[in-house]
């Protein structure tokens, strides 16, 4: 230990620091596979409740789109500042999802340029499909995973944090 301007300065052990560093590595990208890989694994279930149902005319991407869009009438620029994108191309699925007759679509009466889409008949039965799935996941993950409100509240917390340190990365370009 050393003193400089009255204020104590520990030498941190270099051995230890590293060991710490390789943890953290270590426990980070197993957490970024994860992520993906859960991401993946919804997509899955998704498109084996759909396929259950004898639905091929809808992927997993375009199901959870209407799910989260639900009873709301939004712009395709709002679906991605809400975190609806999933991953693939927005515009594309959306204009899929009104060709088919899931969403309907109309220019804003305020910025002509905005067009602002909300759920057909057939968007809200898809969309009552996945919330189906999901209050059937509700009913048993406690049981069956063993995952119950504690834990949710924990990951969904530090799901945030992480979030919100990747949205500092891209704003403040860190």
């Amino acid at each position: 230990m050393s003193y400089t301007n009255s204020a104590l300065v520990l030498e941190p052990n270099s051995a230890a620091a590293d060991e710490d560093a390789a943890e953290l590595k270590d426990l980070y990208l197993e957490s970024l596979q994860l992520v993906e890989r859960l991401h993946r694994r919804l997509l899955d279930v998704v498109k084996d409740e759909f396929d259950r149902n004898n639905r091929t005319d809808i992927n997993a991407v375009q199901a959870l789109l209407l799910f989260n869009i639900g009873n709301s009438e939004l712009t395709a620029g709002e679906l991605r500042s809400r975190g609806y994108y999933l991953g693939s191309n927005v515009s594309y699925n959306l204009k899929k999802l009104v060709d088919l007759g899931y969403i309907n679509h109309q220019r804003s009466r305020v910025d002509r340029r905005a067009v602002r889409i909300s759920l057909t008949e057939h968007g809200i039965e898809v969309a009552e499909i996945v919330a189906g799935l999901y209050d059937r996941h509700i009913s048993s993950i406690a049981k069956v995973g063993g995952i119950g409100a504690s834990e949710f509240e924990e990951l969904n917390k530090l799901m945030q944090r992480l979030d919100r340190f990747w949205n500092d990365q891209i704003l403040y370009r860190l």
